[in-house]
């Protein structure tokens, strides 16, 4: 991945997603995300990638334990899958362009890095502990690509 770019975006209205979750940490994540996967198509019957936009939420995230709450899920609604509602506000978005495809979790794992560790400190804003990777046809193209997007809320003035 070259240069990273943070927009701040502001969403308007909030979307509702339906999909399953688990607790999950740094070391489990790459496993969590592929098992809360497959129980999501199947609960939706669907094949994997049938489903668009597709969302991978983590929230709530622990710095000393490194656990969090993973969400896997899209907008079709399903009695199998529970609702989460993704908030309207500030969010700081990242489009991720991996050089390869099988290199996303390197990718996504350089723009996190940068947003929490260079881009927010030096910001107008904190982070709010929420983040959810974006997923739509353009993520199965030949040229690949995901935003991923931040809640934020604005520092304080002093």
């Amino acid at each position: 991945m070259n240069k990273i770019n943070v927009d701040i975006v502001y969403k308007e209205e909030t979307i509702e997603l339906y999909g399953l979750s688990l607790n999950s940490n740094d070391r489990s994540i790459s496993k969590d995300i592929t098992d809360l996967s497959k129980k999501y198509y199947k609960a939706v019957e669907k094949n994997e990638g049938e489903v668009l936009p597709f969302f991978t939420l983590s929230r709530n995230y622990n710095k000393e334990t490194k656990d969090f709450n993973l969400f896997i899920g899209g907008i079709l609604k399903n009695d199998k899958l529970h609702k989460h509602v993704l908030p309207q506000g500030y969010y700081g978005k990242i489009i991720v362009k991996p050089k390869l495809g099988f290199l996303w979790g390197l990718a996504i794992g350089q723009a996190k890095g940068y947003f929490y560790t260079k881009w927010l400190p030096k910001s107008n804003f904190k982070g709010l502990n929420f983040e959810y990777e974006y997923h739509t046809e353009e993520s199965i193209s030949k040229k690949p690509k995901i935003e991923i997007y931040f809640a934020l809320d604005k520092k304080e003035c002093m």
